[in-house]
């Protein structure tokens, strides 16, 4: 088999490779240089193959770190991602493999990476995080390590208080009722809600909570 043309992709790093006059594959121009890759050149269907499979494991390790440039991903997010992205198991796994030999992914760090990002923002209950993170990926074990610091009753009250005093003006059965069910929405308890309006409703001069 002989390389007929080599045709550059306008606006992207690659390339159109077509042998004996049909289209063979796309390569990156880095790779294409790297090999070789230029009219004339004969070629084998084992080298066509090789070359093939090497762009694919290239392309998926610059798509992830692409998706890894954004914000931290469990693997799980990544194995998703460049899945829909049309890589195969095995080209998916060995990517993985790579980045984690690189310190690029680990999920004890997402997971940690997570809750702060989260509970600064969106303070929820432990219950509800944990959930969260075992459905990105996030094995059982990890993700009950790194919310046990999580303790409801403070991460109730941060996210109360913001709240809280948009609704100053309302009385207290009504105060309660917007407080609890924005609590209960993520995820406290209502014992826990129940402290956190009280003293919030205290904190802003209410006084005594009704009973």
């Amino acid at each position: 088999m002989i390389i007929t043309a080599v045709v550059r992709q306008p606006r992207r790093r690659q390339v159109n490779v077509f042998v004996d006059g049909e289209f063979a594959l796309t390569l990156g121009r880095e790779l294409a240089a790297e090999r070789d890759v230029r009219p004339g050149r004969g070629l084998s269907r084992a080298e066509l193959s090789a070359l093939g499979a090497e762009q694919a494991r290239r392309g998926a390790l610059e798509a992830a770190l692409r998706l890894l440039s954004y914000r931290p991903r469990s693997e799980r997010e990544l194995r998703i991602r460049l899945a829909r992205k049309g890589f195969g198991g095995g080209v998916v796994r060995q990517t993985l493999d790579r980045l984690r030999e690189l310190g690029y992914v680990n999920d004890a760090d997402f997971a940690r990476f997570y809750i702060e990002t989260q509970q600064a923002s969106r303070p929820r209950a432990q219950r509800i995080v944990r959930a969260e993170l075992r459905w990105r990926g996030v094995p059982p074990p990890l993700a009950e390590e790194a919310t046990a610091g999580i303790e409801d009753g403070e991460a109730a009250y941060r996210a109360a208080s913001r709240r809280a005093r948009a609704l100053r003006e309302l009385d207290y059965p009504r105060f309660r009722e917007r407080l609890g069910g924005f609590l209960t929405r993520r995820g406290f308890s209502y014992g826990v809600a129940r402290t956190t309006i009280e003293r919030c409703w205290a904190e802003l001069g209410g006084g005594q909570a009704d009973s």
